[in-house]
C-alpha cells in the first residue's frame, strides 16, 4: 500500500482521538482554574488590573516565543507520546508552585514556564490528529477543541466548589494530580511510532534546511492570513477570559460559585457548537463557517457592553461562547489543509505563536482600558478586535470550494 493511500484511510479506532482530547482538556483545565482564582490572588497580593493582566501577558509572550521552535522540534524529533506527556507535566507543576508564593515576580516566572509547556501541546497533538484522520479534519479537530471547552467549562465550576472548603492555594495543589496521571497514560499509549514520525530516529535536519522550509511556510498566503487573523481573535478570547470573572465579581457582585457557573455556561455553549462547526466546515468549506461565527461574536459583544450591569449581560454570555469558541477547530483544520505534512508541526506552531502574541497583548491592553474607563469599556475593545480578525478571514485565499486540497496531496517519495 502506498503512503498516499494509507493517509487517505481513517483510523478505525477512536481511542487515540479520545486520549488526545482528554489530554487537551487538562491543558485548558489549569489556566481555566487560574482565571477564576485571579480575583482572589489579586486581592490577597494587592495587584492592580494591569498587574493581573501582565501575569497572562508574560505567559503568552513565552508561548509566542516557544511555539515555532516547538513545532520544528516536533517535525524533526517525533516521539509524540513523550512530547505530549512533557507538555502536561510542564504546565501543571508551575501552577503548583504558584500556590506556595506571595511574590509577584515568581508568579510571572511560573506564568512564563506555563506558556512554554502549554504551547508544546498543539504542534504535537493537532498534526497527529490531522494525519490519523486526513479526510475528517474538521470533525476530529472539533473533538479536540470540545475537550478544551470541557476543561475550560468544568474547571471553574469545580474550582468554585472547592473554594468553599479550600483556599486558592489549596485548589492549586489539588489541581495538579489528574494532569500528571493523564501524562503517564499518554506516554504509555503513544510510545509506538505515529503517522508523521517518519523522521524520528533520523539525523537531525541542518539549520539551513530548517530555515529554507520555514521560509516556504512564511510565503504561504493562507497560513499567513489565518495566523495574523488569529492574533486578533486571541486578543478577544484571552481578554474575555481574564476580565469576565473580574466584571462578574466587582460589577455584579457574584460569588466564586456563580462566577464558575457563568464561565461553565460560556464554555458549554462552545462545546455544543464545536462538532457542528467542524462537520459543516468539512462539507461546506472553512471560510463560510469562520466568517459567520466571528460576525455573530462581534454583535454579541456589543450587546454585552450595552447591557452593562443588568441580568441581560449574563444572558448574552452563553451566546458568546457558542460563536467565539466553535471555530478554533475549523481554523486549525484550515491551516493543516494548506500546510505540507512534513511541516505540520511548524505550521501549527507558527499559528499558535501568533495567537500567543495576541493573547499576550490583549489582557494587558484590556487592563489599561479598564483602569482608565471602567470594566464595561473592555467589551467595546473586544468587539473591535473580533471585527479586525474577521476581516483577515474574509480575504484569506482558499484553494477551491472544499478548501481541502492539501488533504489528498501525495507525500514526497
Amino acid at each position: 500500500m502506498t503512503t498516499a493511500t494509507a493517509e487517505a484511510i481513517p483510523r478505525k479506532s477512536l481511542l487515540d482521538v479520545w486520549l488526545i482530547t482528554v489530554g487537551h482538556a487538562f491543558t485548558h483545565w489549569y489556566p481555566a482554574t487560574f482565571y477564576l482564582l485571579l480575583p482572589l490572588i489579586g486581592n490577597e497580593l494587592g495587584l492592580s488590573y494591569a498587574q493581573i493582566g501582565s501575569i497572562l501577558t508574560i505567559q503568552f509572550v513565552a508561548g509566542a516565543i516557544s511555539n515555532v521552535p516547538g513545532g520544528i522540534l516536533v517535525d524533526n524529533v517525533g516521539r509524540k507520546g513523550l512530547l505530549m506527556a512533557i507538555s502536561l507535566a510542564w504546565v501543571g507543576i508551575p501552577y503548583l508552585l504558584m500556590g506556595f508564593t506571595d511574590a509577584y515576580w515568581l508568579l510571572l516566572t511560573c506564568a512564563a514556564l506555563i506558556g512554554i509547556g502549554n504551547n508544546l501541546w498543539h504542534p504535537t497533538a493537532i498534526p497527529l490528529l490531522g494525519n490519523l484522520y486526513p479526510t475528517r479534519r474538521g470533525l476530529v479537530m472539533s473533538f479536540h477543541g470540545m475537550a478544551g471547552n470541557v476543561g475550560d467549562a468544568v474547571a471553574p465550576l469545580v474550582a468554585g466548589l472547592l473554594l468553599t472548603v479550600l483556599s486558592w492555594r489549596g485548589v492549586m495543589a489539588v489541581n495538579v494530580l489528574p494532569g500528571i496521571v493523564m501524562a503517564g497514560l499518554l506516554l504509555v499509549y503513544f510510545s509506538r511510532t505515529q503517522p508523521g514520525d517518519e523522521r524520528a530516529g533520523s539525523p537531525p535536519a541542518s539549520a539551513a534546511s530548517i530555515l529554507r522550509g520555514f521560509g516556504v511556510l512564511l510565503r504561504n498566503r493562507t497560513v499567513m492570513m489565518l495566523s495574523v487573523g488569529s492574533v486578533f481573535r486571541s486578543m478577544t478570547q484571552m481578554s474575555l477570559l481574564a476580565f469576565l470573572p473580574l466584571f462578574l465579581a466587582r460589577e455584579l457582585g457574584y460569588s466564586a460559585v456563580w462566577i464558575g457557573a457563568c464561565l461553565f455556561m460560556l464554555q458549554a455553549a462552545g462545546f455544543l457548537a464545536a462538532p457542528i462547526a467542524g462537520h459543516l466546515s468539512d462539507k461546506m468549506g472553512r471560510r463560510q463557517i469562520i466568517v459567520g461565527s466571528l460576525a455573530m461574536t462581534a454583535v454579541v459583544l456589543l450587546f454585552m457592553a450595552l447591557a452593562g450591569r443588568s441580568l441581560a449581560f449574563v444572558f448574552f454570555v452563553a451566546f458568546l461562547g457558542f460563536f467565539l469558541f466553535a471555530i478554533r477547530a475549523v481554523l486549525q483544520a484550515w491551516l493543516l489543509d494548506a500546510t505540507p505534512r512534513e511541516m505540520a508541526g511548524a505550521g501549527i506552531g507558527f499559528m499558535f505563536g501568533m495567537q500567543s502574541i495576541g493573547a499576550a497583548i490583549g489582557p494587558f491592553v484590556a487592563g489599561l482600558v479598564a483602569d482608565q474607563y471602567g470594566l464595561t469599556a473592555t467589551f467595546y475593545f473586544l468587539a473591535a478586535t473580533i471585527v479586525v480578525a474577521n476581516l483577515f478571514m474574509v480575504f484569506t485565499p482558499t484553494p477551491g470550494h472544499g478548501e481541502n486540497v492539501a488533504v489528498t496531496k501525495p507525500a514526497a517519495s
